[in-house]
C-alpha cells in the first residue's frame, strides 16, 4: 500500500464504456452511474494487458525520456486550460480510456505517437508498432502563478490516484477516489479509474469537469470531478459506489502522504536534515465544533488510530511548518508541500476519521493515510451517493481562528547534574501553542489548561507565557509500560482559545 513506485500505480481495461456520439455532461455522467451499476452486478473480471512488449520491458529510465510535447497539449488554442497526457509503459503496463466531450459529442482520444517525444534509450520504441499503447493518465495545466504560463495543478496516475497543487505550492500528497480494506487482515485492494470522459473547458472556463469510471473486486463507481485551480486548488467530488460483495471499511475521501521524521521523532537517521514529510500533522473539525492536531509518526509497527464523530465538519493532512529553515533540503522544497483539506457536502453522519501511519526506512514511501469510514456497512448490492469537496492550501481552514499548536518537545524530565534524580523515571512533554485567538490576549490573561490522560497521569501541568506571546503547556507523565493517549487545550473563561492537541505517547518505541 505504502510504496510510491510499487504495483499500485498499474491500471488495466477490458472494455469500453458506449455513449452516444452527443451527450450533455449531466447525461454523460448518468451514462456512467448506470454502467457502474450494470458492473457491478457482474462478476468483477480483471482486466487484461495488451501492452507491446517493447513498452513493458521498459525500464525507469527509458519511460522518463519519453515525454508529451507540449506544442501537441489539447484545448490549448481554445481555452486557458491544457490536458497533457501520459504514456503506458514501465509500471503502467496496462492504458485507461479518455474520451473528449465537446460541444456534445462524446470524441475517443486515440493514442498517437506524434505527441511525445522519444529521446535517448526510448526512441528505439519507435522501431516498433506503438499504435495500441493506449495512455497512463493525463494532467491539467492552467495559469495560477503567471498569467502567461500554464502551471500543472492536477495529474490523475495509477489505480483511483491524483495529486493537486495550488499556486506556489510543489506536489506532495496525493489524493484517492477510495480506499478499500486499508490495514486489515483482508488486505487492501486498490479501486481503479478504468476510464474518463473530459469536458472541454471554454475560452473563459476557471473550473474544468471529468467524470471517471472505477471498478474492482469489491465494487464500481461514477466520479465527476469539478477542479478549479488557484491559490487553493479545490476538486468537487460527486460520486456513486456499488457493491458487489461485502466489504469490511471502505475509507471515503483518502489522503495519502509521507512522514519520515520530524521535530519529535525519537528516532532520527544520519540526515543533515531536520525534517522530512510531505505531511507533519492530521487535522479535524468535529461535528461539535472542536479542532484537534494530531502530529504524526513515523512508527515502528503499523499503527491505527480512530477519531469517533457524528457528521464531521471536516479533516485534513496538514503541512503546518512552512519555512525552508525547517528542512533544509533544496530539491525536495518540502517547505512547499501542500495541506489537504476534506469538507463533506452532503452529511456522513456517525463514524470515525481513522488515520494509519506505517513504518518507513526513507522518504521514498508513502506511509501516512486517513480517511472517513461510516458506521453503516457496504454491503452486497447496496449503493452510496458522495459529495465532498477537498482543497490544497498553505495555512489552515479559514474558520479555524483558534491558536495552533506550533511545537511539539518531549524528553527525560531528570533534573541536569542530579544523580539518582527520582524524577528520571518521568517523561516532560512540552506544547506549544501561538496565533489565532492567543493574539488577542494580553500577556497577563489567565489561562487554564485543560488536559486528560488515558491510561495515565498528568504530573505538573502548567501554562506559561512564551516571549511571542504565544503560551506553553508543560507536564510529565509517569513512568509506565503502557501507551498514554493525552489530550489538551487552553481555555478561557470555559471556552477554548486553542485546538486540542491529541498525542499517544509509547513508552516501547
Amino acid at each position: 500500500m505504502a510504496c510510491r513506485t510499487a504495483a499500485k500505480w498499474m491500471l488495466s481495461l477490458s472494455w469500453v464504456l458506449a455513449l452516444p456520439a452527443s451527450a450533455s455532461e449531466d447525461t454523460v455522467f448518468q451514462q456512467v452511474v448506470e454502467r457502474a451499476k450494470q458492473l457491478a452486478a457482474t462478476p468483477y473480471q480483471a482486466p487484461q494487458s495488451t501492452l507491446p512488449d517493447a513498452l513493458q520491458a521498459l525500464t525507469y529510465d527509458g519511460y522518463r525520456q519519453i515525454r508529451f510535447n507540449p506544442e501537441r497539449a489539447y484545448w490549448r488554442a481554445e481555452s486557458p486550460f491544457s490536458l497533457q497526457l501520459f504514456h503506458s509503459g514501465f509500471l503502467f503496463q496496462t492504458p485507461v480510456t479518455l474520451n473528449r466531450v465537446e460541444n456534445g459529442d462524446v470524441v475517443p482520444l486515440d493514442f498517437t505517437a506524434d505527441d511525445f517525444r522519444y529521446d535517448g534509450e526510448a526512441s528505439e520504441l519507435l522501431e516498433h508498432d506503438l499504435s495500441g499503447s493506449g495512455h497512463a493518465g493525463f494532467r491539467l495545466h492552467y495559469p495560477i502563478n503567471n498569467p502567461d504560463y500554464a502551471d500543472e495543478f492536477a495529474v490523475f496516475l495509477g489505480a483511483s490516484y491524483f495529486r493537486l497543487v495550488g499556486q506556489h505550492q510543489a506536489y506532495g500528497l496525493s489524493t484517492r477516489g477510495l480506499a478499500i480494506n486499508t490495514a486489515s487482515s483482508q488486505g487492501e485492494e486498490f479501486p481503479a479509474f478504468r476510464e474518463f470522459w473530459l469536458v472541454t473547458p471554454d475560452s473563459d472556463a476557471e473550473s474544468v469537469t471529468l467524470m471517471a469510471l472505477m471498478d474492482s473486486p469489491s465494487l464500481s463507481g461514477a466520479y465527476r470531478f469539478t477542479l478549479t485551480p488557484g491559490e487553493h486548488t479545490e476538486a468537487e467530488v460527486e460520486a456513486e459506489i456499488f457493491a458487489r460483495s461485502d466489504i469490511e471499511k471502505v475509507g471515503i475521501a483518502p489522503l495519502t502522504s509521507m512522514f519520515t521524521f520530524g521535530e519529535a521523532s525519537a528516532e532520527r537517521p544520519d540526515d543533515f536534515r531536520p525534517q522530512v514529510h510531505d505531511s507533519d500533522s492530521l487535522l479535524m473539525h468535529t461535528g461539535s465544533g472542536e479542532w484537534i492536531w494530531r502530529p504524526l509518526s513515523n512508527p515502528a509497527e503499523v499503527r491505527i488510530s480512530s477519531f469517533t464523530d457524528d457528521a464531521p465538519q471536516g479533516f485534513g493532512l496538514m503541512q503546518r511548518e512552512r519555512d525552508f529553515d525547517r528542512y533544509l533540503d533544496l530539491e525536495a522544497h518540502y517547505h512547499r508541500r501542500p495541506s489537504q483539506w476534506v469538507e463533506p457536502l452532503e452529511a456522513w453522519g456517525n463514524g470515525h476519521v481513522e488515520l494509519v501511519e506505517i513504518p518507513t526506512p526513507d522518504e521514498t514511501h508513502d506511509n501516512i493515510v486517513a480517511y472517513w469510514v461510516a458506521d453503516e456497512a457496504l454491503n452486497a448490492g447496496d449503493s452510496q451517493r458522495l459529495h465532498y469537496r477537498t482543497y490544497t492550501l498553505n495555512e489552515q481552514p479559514e474558520e479555524h481562528a483558534l491558536g495552533q499548536v506550533v511545537r511539539t518537545r518531549h524528553g527525560t524530565a531528570a533534573v541536569p547534574g542530579e544523580a539518582d534524580s527520582p524524577s528520571a523515571g518521568q517523561r516532560q512533554f512540552v506544547v506549544d501553542f501561538a496565533g489565532g485567538a492567543l493574539e488577542e490576549l494580553a500577556t497577563d490573561a489567565e489561562l487554564t489548561l485543560d488536559i486528560s490522560v488515558i491510561n495515565g497521569e498528568a504530573l505538573l501541568p502548567q501554562v506559561k507565557v512564551l516571549p511571542d506571546n504565544g503560551r506553553r503547556a508543560t507536564f510529565r507523565l509517569p513512568p509506565s509500560s503502557e501507551p498514554s493517549d493525552i489530550r489538551l487545550r487552553l481555555m478561557r473563561d470555559g471556552e477554548p482559545v486553542t485546538e486540542t492537541w491529541n498525542y499517544v505517547w509509547y513508552p516501547d518505541a
